[in-house]
């Protein structure tokens, strides 16, 4: 049997799934090693201090940090891959060059927030940790909202409306999570807000495994391009190599 879809669709959920596991892989270790509260509880430490469950907490104290900084790393790099292929899928579609770049420039720049989350830890490097938290939520729900209009004008293989209010949906509940997050946190709900923080990651890790649904009709191959002119694809390159045999 003929797959009829491209293998590139299992690229954004298994990013999603691998990063949630990650960081739930961070908490768990956190907890284990009695570092912060858990995020149901408003637990004290014995020195009077508290540590609320916020993600940034959890990837603070080592162990868990060096998970969490590979984590954060790793879903950078891998968050920007797929947000190119989305990019050079949309390049020869309908939708406005420019919004297209902007789309992806945006993501870049959140992509190198999590860098910064990740290696700078929020009770050692504050102000750096701060501004990679903005970028990466800030640009991010920008990144969700302007790819929800993007798929909803493009209607790809007519099935753009359908999953664009799957993705609107996503956008209004990240960005309602982000608000409620900030509101509790400035009132010193700090438990509460860590569990807002939480919903707010998950749900934008779910809207970027929403590309799954256009990448399986898209096949991306790398060109080698030389100097004269000549172009070829490694499955070319392959097939030249067997024929001089």
């Amino acid at each position: 049997m003929i797959r009829n879809w491209s293998a590139w669709a299992l690229l954004p959920p298994i990013y999603s799934v691998c990063t949630a596991a990650g960081l739930w892989l961070v908490y768990f270790v956190a907890i284990m090693n009695g570092q912060m509260a858990h995020l149901g509880t408003q637990h004290r430490r014995r020195n009077g201090s508290f540590y609320p469950p916020y993600i940034s907490i959890a990837g603070n104290f080592p162990p868990a940090s060096c998970i969490f900084s590979e984590v954060m790393n790793l879903a950078a790099f891998v968050g920007f891959f797929i947000a190119l292929l989305r990019y050079l899928q949309l390049k020869r579609t309908s939708v406005k060059p420019w919004l297209n770049f902007v789309s992806l420039a945006a993501f870049t720049i959140g992509c190198f927030g999590m860098t910064l989350i990740g290696n700078f830890q929020v009770l050692n490097e504050l102000e750096i940790h701060n501004v990679g938290t903005l970028m990466t939520f800030g640009l991010g729900i920008l990144f969700c909202w302007m790819q929800s209009y993007i798929t909803m004008s493009v209607n790809l293989r007519g099935e753009g409306r359908r999953i664009a209010i799957l993705r609107f949906l996503l956008s209004g509940t990240v960005t309602v999570s982000m608000i409620v997050y900030q509101a509790l946190m400035m009132l010193g709900h700090h438990v509460n807000a860590a569990q807002g923080q939480w919903a707010l990651v998950m749900f934008f890790l779910m809207f970027l495994g929403t590309f799954a649904v256009e990448f399986r009709h898209n096949s991306f191959d790398i060109v080698c391009t030389e100097i004269s002119g000549r172009s070829e694809t490694y499955t070319d390159a392959f097939e030249s190599e067997l024929d001089q045999q």
